[in-house]
């Protein structure tokens, strides 16, 4: 066992999130862990002896891995080891939960009573396994599921924010100097001449970035003006928000019922930072038209508008995070296989497309 120390909810002080914006690269376990050891850890933590664990490989996170888990007794748990983010997500999902708040899966909490445990630099957590019906799924997302999906979200923003989350919860100050250095870091080797190893994959994620340059320039310049503004602007009302909450954080339980998962990137922030989600959405394949947006907003509830300056910003950011991370598995041979080195080329791609985020955050 590589570390025995459960945490409880009370124990650290959450050092940030790898989608904020100061996040730049996201840092992955210490060593890699086999199903075995993984089973065995949430039979010591979580004291649930599990008779099956297999990978899920949806999600973008490069510093997690998740788990479907089964027990004896056929209840299933979302098993997650998580060398980035934040723990604070827990602490929100755990307490809103506790409150009675439809939609959200509380954490299973440890035999310590904690909400986490930790092993190979990673956390440890286990969710129940609440729904295998994405709302990302062809057809899925009816009007009563996008009402739904707006009630939720405008529950988390309505709740009060107390002690416990204040110091739980990182507060948006609009930085990213991380996220720029970052940038600027792919930026440089990307445009560099190719390294005598170089495959086609890299040659190709290369073009790419060398074509959109001009672009990639323009949102880092729009990122620092636009967060000069806002941090000398009067504070804005700061809400709990989940920070990630596009439709591929979404399922699907069953009529007029949704459920928000994966809060790693939860955050005290204006509502905007989740509304950005929304208004346009941020996935290229997945746009969130004026008809899911009225029907969203049924069910959140009428807003003031929405300050442009701020969905700008988060925008700007969110496209160079969706541009960069993905960028770098692509050009990456030693470190990640050939399907998701693929994959992520395609999602350069579609990010630098007429639908993608690029041209949404430089409108």
């Amino acid at each position: 066992m590589t570390d025995d120390r459960i945490q409880t909810s009370d124990d650290r002080t959450p050092t940030g999130s790898d989608r904020t914006p100061t996040g730049g690269a996201r840092t992955a376990p210490s060593a890699p862990a086999d199903d075995a050891r993984v089973r065995a850890w949430v039979r010591e933590d979580f004291g649930i002896a599990l008779d099956r664990l297999d990978r899920v490989a949806d999600g973008a996170d490069e510093a997690a891995t998740l788990w479907r888990g089964t027990a004896a007794d056929g209840r299933r748990y979302a098993v997650k080891l998580s060398g980035g983010g934040s723990p604070a997500g827990l602490v929100v999902t755990a307490r809103l939960a506790d409150h009675g708040l439809p939609g959200i899966a509380a954490p299973v909490r440890t035999r310590r009573g904690g909400l986490w445990s930790e092993h190979a630099g990673a956390r440890l957590t286990l969710v129940p396994w609440v729904s295998d019906a994405r709302a990302l799924d062809d057809g899925a997302m009816d009007a009563e599921l996008w009402v739904a999906y707006g009630e939720l979200l405008g529950r988390v923003h309505a709740t009060p924010v107390t002690d416990e989350l204040a110091r739980a919860l990182p507060k948006e100050e609009y930085r990213h100097e991380g996220l720029t250095a970052f940038v600027r870091d792919v930026d440089q080797r990307l445009r560099a001449a190719p390294p005598p190893a170089a495959d086609a994959h890299h040659r190709a994620v290369a073009a790419e970035w060398g074509a959109a340059a001009d672009r990639v320039a323009r949102l880092l310049e729009r990122a620092d003006a636009l967060g000069v503004e806002l941090r000398a602007r009067p504070a804005a009302p700061l809400v709990v928000c989940h920070g990630d909450p596009h439709l591929g954080n979404v399922l699907c339980g069953g009529p007029g019922r949704v459920w928000l998962i994966d809060w790693d990137d939860a955050v005290l922030a204006p509502r905007e930072r989740d509304l950005m989600f929304v208004l346009g959405g941020v996935l290229y394949f997945a746009p969130v038209g004026p008809r899911e947006q009225r029907w969203f907003f049924e069910g959140y509830g009428a807003v003031a508008d929405p300050d442009p300056d701020r969905l700008a910003y988060y925008r700007t950011v969110r496209a160079l995070e969706d541009l960069a991370h993905p960028a770098v598995q692509a050009a990456d041979p030693d470190r990640w296989p050939e399907a998701e080195r693929v994959a992520a080329l395609e999602i350069v791609r579609g990010v630098l497309s007429p639908a993608g985020l690029v041209e949404q955050a430089l409108a």
